[in-house]
């Protein structure tokens, strides 16, 4: 066989602009994919700056209640002139009345976090606070995705995700216990 007429193994043929097509949008999603990826652990940053500036409001205002009221009303803020800003239309009522009940227990999950971090950040540390918030979303996680609750689409907790769960309680042990 002739050498243009074998298929690389990247399967791009010569001269097939389709071909080089798709390596661009694959080039293009793994440059999101990183983006994406990016801007996750960049929100990781975001949270664990949020805890410990939570806990040092604690400290200030006398009171882990206020300083976490304070957390969420400023949230609250932020968010409510975002969507002015990007003039996302309000939500119908009708649209709201569809919500499960569950889909309004957010803040509330949101406070035993916050106000959780508030209290126990003084006490054992960023970091153990931190790696152990990390382990119960991470097995909390694994149990939506396995079993699909509160709408989240079916992703099998299988080995290699048990796995990495083991691997991260085994770094989470070294952190709590140094």
């Amino acid at each position: 066989m002739r050498d243009r007429d074998r298929t690389p193994v990247d399967g791009q043929v010569p001269g097939d602009s389709f071909g080089a097509g798709l390596q661009g949008i694959r080039k293009g999603a793994a440059l999101l994919q990183i983006g994406l990826y990016g801007a996750a652990a960049l929100a990781g940053v975001a949270f664990v700056v949020q805890q410990a500036v939570n806990a040092g409001l604690r400290g200030d205002l006398g009171s882990g209640l206020w300083a976490g009221f304070v957390n969420f009303t400023v949230g609250g803020l932020a968010v409510g002139l975002l969507a002015l800003t990007l003039r996302e239309p309000l939500p119908s009522l009708d649209a709201a009345a569809r919500a499960p009940w569950y889909a309004w227990t957010g803040g509330l999950l949101g406070a035993v976090y916050v106000v959780g971090a508030i209290f126990l950040i003084p006490r054992i540390g960023a970091a153990a606070v931190v790696a152990l918030l990390i382990v119960g979303q991470m097995l909390m996680s694994l149990a939506l995705d396995h079993f699909g609750l509160l709408g989240v689409p079916v992703h099998e907790a299988n080995l290699p995700r048990l796995g990495g769960a083991l691997l991260l309680l085994s770094g989470v042990a070294l952190i709590c216990l140094f």
